[in-house]
């Protein structure tokens, strides 16, 4: 009998789960782009309401709340963009938005850390937005907090401060897509399962940050989540 082992062990990302010292495993991390229509105006791509669209990050580029975010190298441009985050908790495909609720695990506050400099870059080229989006470091989430536990923030509201300075502010009932049918939508081309994360777009106001700043995601009835921007290789070599 052949047995099969593998070459070595890897870590899996996981967040930690409010109220329980359970963690959530992540599985992927999906990504909506062109979610805010204020955000469209802002980045000079029209006022259309197109067919949601859908990015991945790396599972491990995950960040918990609290941590340190290297600044990523072949930029001069990382900017961020404070969302909301949907965790999944059951399995599905082709899902009905009137049942897209009861997929959810919980939710809480993220990050899409985006490389400006190269996803203007790929758009102009016309090539996949990974340079800009999938990069180490590049998705931190806050504490997830367990539906059948919280006020569903329906109406609620966003802020994002860098240096306790707010840089965006918005209602989440703004969304182009709402949480069900971003969750639907979804499932028609990827098979959710339990450990997926699906950040829901950002509003208006994104910008630069630089070594040293601190970001801060506030959103109703959810834990907060901070990271604090670090000298990474390029800027430690300056």
């Amino acid at each position: 009998m052949t047995i099969t082992t593998h070459l070595w062990s890897l870590p899996r990302s996981s967040v930690p789960v409010v109220g329980t010292s359970d963690r959530y495993p992540v599985r992927r991390i999906y990504c909506v782009g062109r979610n805010y229509l204020d955000h469209i105006r802002e980045m000079e791509e029209g006022d259309e309401r197109d067919d949601p669209f859908f990015f991945q990050k790396p599972t491990d580029a995950v960040v918990q709340d609290g941590g340190s975010v290297p600044y990523p190298p072949h930029t001069s441009d990382l900017q961020f963009e404070g969302e909301l985050v949907v965790a999944i908790g059951t399995e599905g495909s082709a899902i009905p938005v009137e049942r897209a609720w009861s997929y959810v695990f919980g939710l809480a506050a993220g990050i899409d850390l985006t490389r400006r400099d190269q996803q203007k870059l790929s758009r102009d080229r016309a090539h996949p937005w990974e340079a800009g989006k999938s990069f180490d470091h590049s998705a931190p989430c806050g504490p997830i907090a367990p539906v059948t536990e919280v006020a569903v923030p329906f109406d609620g509201m966003l802020r994002l401060l860098v240096n306790g300075e707010e840089r965006q502010n918005t209602a989440l009932s703004l969304m182009i897509w709402n949480v069900p049918e971003i969750i639907s939508h979804l499932s028609h081309s990827y098979h959710l399962m339990p450990g997926d994360l699906v950040y829901t777009g950002t509003p208006a106001g994104v910008a630069p940050v630089l070594p040293g700043d601190t970001v801060r995601v506030e959103i109703t009835s959810l834990p907060s989540l901070a990271v604090t921007i670090s000298e990474g290789a390029r800027h430690a070599s300056e």
